[in-house]
């Protein structure tokens, strides 16, 4: 993702703000997407049970995943990292949506991984995050355990509590997608997100983009010092849902202790009118000192933190599945 800048919420309403790049503002929506300013988020008062997350599996993936060291695109452990993914989605409804980039840095091999599990009502949810590495970070010992592999790791065990189970509401689609980071450092737009730009415009074209209702990100998220920001650049009332569900699980601690804007994976799908979320904690390290770097590692991460993101995830498409 590329740097963005966020708002400290502090006590009394006072704030401030630390720049750390350029911010986004997406284009007005298209019409070929549910709108992302659609109705405001309703108030739910049913006592459902907590969703079920086994953090300590997650957790497992997520050192299985960096244990095959850098994984940036086209090198033989990004390739592992796929058969890996693919592995745990034997006997699922998958798709791989497969292309080539030309970069500045040359022509690459691009895989989005889709694992589609079909619910009830018409219409799909889509969760997502990227599995890749830095490139421009490939010759050092950088394994993104938080940026990449934490949420891939999440997904896997998403993938666990739908498999064999009838879904009362959406489709809910679980898409590891590829190439999200920046060819260059600093980062650089044209050269990024190309996974989710692609996969954008195919949806677009093929009509699958106007029955999504929701886009919800991963990012970011196995910090042990877990605070997911209020991203004011998704959509509000999907951004609500978050913050309801975390509150109804007890967890409202850990999320919107900031607010900001960020260049996601999401924009590619806000751009077309999807309402869209991003669930991330880009302070890692005091000043976020540790993203990006071969300080990212997984000593620094908590199965917690996975679990609390998960179960506010699964909430969170509990409560779209009843608007």
């Amino acid at each position: 993702m590329k740097p963005y800048r966020f708002l400290m919420l502090l006590l009394l309403a006072a704030s401030f703000a630390c720049t750390k790049g350029k911010t986004a503002a997406a284009p007005p929506a298209s019409s070929d997407a549910p709108s992302a300013a659609a109705d405001p988020a309703p108030a739910l008062t049913d006592m459902s049970p907590p969703p079920t997350f086994d953090a300590n599996r997650a957790m497992q993936y997520l050192k299985e995943i960096v244990a095959f060291g850098p994984r940036p695109i086209g090198s033989e452990n990004h390739k592992k990292v796929e058969n890996f993914i693919l592995s745990h989605l034997k006997g699922d409804d998958v798709e791989q949506d497969a292309f080539e980039i030309h970069s500045t840095e040359g022509t690459f091999p691009v895989r989005n991984i889709i694992a589609k599990f079909p619910g009830a009502k018409d219409g799909i949810i889509v969760i997502a995050s990227h599995y890749d590495t830095n490139w421009p970070l490939r010759n050092t010992s950088y394994i993104g355990a938080n940026d990449g592999a934490s949420s891939s790791a999440l997904l896997l065990e998403f993938a666990n509590q739908l498999r064999g189970k009838k879904l009362d509401g959406y489709s809910i689609w679980l898409l590891w997608d590829d190439a999200e980071e920046s060819m260059r450092l600093p980062w650089y737009d044209p050269e990024s997100l190309y996974g989710v730009r692609h996969l954008a415009d195919k949806w677009q074209n093929d009509g699958t983009l106007k029955k999504i209702k929701a886009f919800i990100l991963e990012d970011m998220i196995g910090d042990a010092d877990l605070n997911i920001e209020r991203v004011t650049d998704s959509t509000p009332w999907l951004e609500d849902l978050v913050g309801q569900a975390a509150t109804r699980l007890g967890y409202q601690s850990h999320f919107f202790g900031r607010e900001g804007d960020v260049e996601d994976d999401h924009v590619p799908f806000l751009q077309r009118g999807v309402p869209a979320t991003d669930l991330i904690d880009f302070d890692y390290g005091y000043n976020n000192v540790f993203w990006h770097t071969t300080e990212d590692t997984v000593d620094k991460l908590s199965p917690q933190s996975l679990e609390i993101v998960g179960t506010v995830t699964l909430e969170t498409v509990r409560m779209i599945d009843q608007r």
